[in-house]
């Protein structure tokens, strides 16, 4: 007698065009013969059942890993554990970046700092390095002006906004999923 019964597979292609397994469904004989798994039938009599084995999507794991295998590690604004990162270009910038970040984070963005002692090339290509969706580079003129200069991970600097319209731009982005 068959163990199993028909299998269908549901593959992926990712961005880079390896398949990945995502889904199953496959008919099981074997498991109910060996469990003496049985149902009344419509007769009243003991029938042997039919198993249906079915992963969905795997399991969470797998179903991240293809995601994130899939965009790169480029995850949308809205999913990114961290959504804009700000960063001082030197010492005296630190409690604005702060004030900055923490504004953003009352608005419902998660946002990080970076005031570390680090040149601004390396606070910058650190953030891409993670795939941060934003880069906000905050140095003298920002402050002077109460503005931020905007990076964005997949377009490249946007230039110098007001922080409300980069907050209005940002939660809009977030709201609407693109």
């Amino acid at each position: 007698a068959a163990l199993y019964g028909p299998k269908l597979d549901f593959m992926a292609e990712d961005s880079i065009g390896r398949t990945h397994q995502v889904a199953t469904i496959q008919l099981d004989f074997n498991l109910p013969e060996r469990f003496d798994l049985t149902c009344v039938n419509e007769e009243g009599k003991k029938e042997r059942i039919v198993m249906i084995h079915s992963a969905i999507t795997g399991s969470l794991e797998r179903a991240t890993a293809v995601l994130l295998e899939h965009l790169e590690g480029k995850l949308p604004t809205w999913l990114s554990p961290t959504q804009v990162r700000v960063l001082s270009v030197s010492d005296s910038e630190a409690s604005e970046v702060k004030k900055i970040a923490s504004e953003l984070k009352e608005a419902g963005v998660r946002a990080e700092t970076d005031t570390s002692n680090e040149t601004l090339g390396k606070k910058i290509r650190n953030g891409k390095g993670e795939k941060i969706p934003y880069i906000l580079v905050v140095g003298k003129k920002e402050v002077g002006g109460n503005s931020v200069s905007v990076d964005r991970r997949d377009k490249g600097q946007l230039g110098s906004m007001t922080l409300g319209g980069f907050k209005e731009k940002i939660l809009e982005e977030i709201k609407t999923r693109n």
